[in-house]
């Protein structure tokens, strides 16, 4: 089956971007609007930031500025991430990132000016100004790595270049990979990056499942030098700006705009490859005991324990699952969640030139907007309540924040997410005592939420950190040097469980979080942080006015700071080794149910 244009898609099935602007006639007028308040607040305020009230005269209305901006930025690529084949949607996006290069470059007078100040009247600003605190702890950090206004301003004028990686990257993986149908038994089988990603890597039957990957993987490898040289020049920007910043690592420079210190990077990504690894081993072991396949390969690596127990879930139950799992955290954050679907937060058709993947985005003082692409899976429905999470979170934080608050670490902004698919979980496994059901949740626990954040992006983040240290001493790569190193990590943390072949040292071409900056290893940041949240309020569910004061955060606190008020000291590894072992205890509850059922 090919997928169908949008144009032809349900609409009641797509996300409602007219609250933000209901016509391209009001984007373009706010685009005028956008460029009077810059120009104005430009006339206001270069070179007379002199004083307290003045300060917070400005950031009132930077405040204004920033929301008008969030606002079109949200409209242009909300609607060109669901048709990336529109040469309308293109357009209009392209459209505002000039203007928003131009502004940002026009605007960069503001942190020149701020940084101008000594240590000591940036920490009296944010005694004063505790609502903006946040904003000059940044100032105070980012004195380090300062460059003169000229050049800021030159950098800031050269936005849309910078991002071209990435969008080269996206709308090669949308628009242009074509995959050659295959053949199995007489019958053939369509294919595509999202029917790959999102059915047949699933698929219960084995011929299907491997055909399925060699053909994804040939298309894959006759792109394999183009993205490479696409990444090259990714790495090497960071590296310049690392490099231009006084930094002689870009993983240093990187984690910088983290707060977080190298050691926990390191550590992180160090603990869970060689203590996750084996807990995975044991549990792919059974997989292949129990399907009875004679050699594992990495194209098995997503498919059910039981696949006679995994079943389809219709888009029409979603909201009931999604009810059940988040009434634990109380009736306003229950209802707040249940507002996506009446007022059509989330876009779920699969059509042609839609965005692979999934992502929720929120633009201050309107709903959340998510993007997956529904396809009666089980996974589909972890996917949901996962950006539900994140939606829940921006929803919290902007009723107590301000816009230029709002946004957290993202060491942890992935904490949120995989808590409410925990919660889901949790759900399973409250509503059936059978055995197989019990089962079936441990399992979807651990291949949605663990493989998703603990396996799959950690891998992603390992690989990451292998190429950084390439460019740190001054070499390069190509596409096959990128194979030969995602090969490596993935024999490393899989052992001899798993056959690991040419098409899955592919593999990083699949991902745009490459594009990203570190952002890879804090998914199993965020997962830490949320497994140790889960477990108290498991025990004690008083305990999540803790994590609700959690969300409400924002960027009031360093993210190590943040975590505190969630009871985690991320600065320690016992999160970490007690996730671990909760996960090993879960791998060992799924072999004795598997041997309970057999003795049935």
């Amino acid at each position: 089956m090919s997928l169908p244009k949008r144009n032809t898609v349900p609409v009641e099935l797509t996300w409602d971007t007219s609250t933000l602007f209901k016509s391209e006639q009001e984007f373009n007028a706010h685009l005028a609007k956008l460029k009077q308040l810059a120009d104005s607040f430009t006339l206001n305020y270069q070179g007379k930031l002199k004083n307290f009230e003045t300060i917070k005269e400005s950031l009132i209305a930077l405040s204004e500025v920033t929301k008008e901006k969030d606002w079109l930025e949200h409209y242009a690529f909300l609607n060109q991430s669901v048709d990336m084949s529109s040469a309308k949607a293109n357009n209009q996006l392209h459209k505002f990132e000039n203007i928003s290069a131009q502004l940002a470059s026009e605007l960069s007078f503001y942190d020149s000016e701020m940084l101008d100040f000594s240590t000591e009247e940036l920490a009296s600003f944010a005694a004063k100004l505790p609502e903006y605190s946040a904003i000059f702890r940044h100032y105070l950090n980012d004195q380090k790595q300062r460059l003169a206004p000229n050049i800021e301003k030159t950098l800031a004028a050269l936005a849309p270049t910078f991002y071209a990686p990435e969008n080269i990257y996206t709308q090669m993986r949308s628009s242009d990979m074509h995959f050659d149908n295959f053949t199995i038994d007489g019958k053939d089988y369509p294919m595509s990056f999202v029917l790959y990603e999102n059915y047949y890597q699933y698929h219960a039957d084995i011929k299907i499942r491997r055909a399925a990957f060699a053909s994804f993987s040939k298309t894959l490898n006759q792109y394999k030098n183009t993205l490479a040289a696409v990444y090259y020049t990714e790495v090497y920007k960071q590296k310049t700006f690392a490099t231009l910043r006084g930094y002689s690592s870009v993983i240093d420079y990187l984690l910088a705009e983290q707060e977080i210190p190298r050691d926990i990077y390191e550590r992180q990504i160090d603990t869970i490859m060689e203590k996750f690894g084996p807990v995975m081993q044991k549990y792919v072991k059974l997989i292949k005991k129990e399907r009875g396949i004679d050699e594992l390969t990495f194209a098995d690596l997503q498919i059910d324990l039981d696949p006679d127990y995994s079943p389809d879930i219709a888009l029409e139950d979603a909201p009931q699952y999604i009810s059940d799992a988040i009434k634990i955290m109380g009736k306003d954050y229950h209802d707040m969640i249940m507002r996506a679907f009446p007022e059509r937060w989330v876009d779920f058709p699969q059509n042609q030139g839609k965005e692979t993947g999934g992502f929720e985005t929120t633009p201050y003082d309107n709903h959340p907007f998510i993007l997956m692409s529904w396809s009666d899976q089980f996974a589909d429905l972890y996917t949901l309540i996962h950006e539900l999470g994140h939606a829940g979170q921006a929803l919290l934080t902007a009723a107590v924040n301000p816009i230029l608050v709002c946004d957290p670490s993202t060491y942890i902004v992935e904490s949120p997410s995989t808590f409410n698919e925990l919660l889901l979980t949790h759900s399973l496994l409250q509503k059936n005592n059978d055995l197989r059901m019990q089962r079936f949740a441990y399992t979807k626990m651990l291949t949605n939420t663990y493989y998703h954040n603990f396996v799959t992006h950690l891998l992603e983040a390992a690989y990451q950190r292998e190429v950084y240290r390439l460019i740190d001493n001054g070499e390069s790569f190509d596409g096959e040097r990128l194979c030969a190193i995602k090969k490596r990590v993935l024999q490393r943390f899989w052992g001899d469980a798993v056959k690991i072949d040419d098409d899955a040292s592919l593999t990083w071409m699949r991902q745009s979080h490459y594009y990203m900056g570190l952002y890879s290893y804090t998914y199993s940041a965020g997962l830490t942080i949320a497994t140790q949240m889960y477990l108290k309020i498991k025990k004690n569910p008083a305990k999540t006015s803790d994590w609700l004061s959690y969300l409400e955060l924002g960027d009031q606190k360093a993210p190590l700071d943040a975590a505190m008020v969630a009871g985690v000291d991320m600065s320690s590894n016992e999160p970490l080794e007690k996730t671990i072992a909760f996960l090993d205890n879960t791998v060992e509850k799924i072999i004795d149910l598997t041997t309970a059922i057999k003795n049935q």
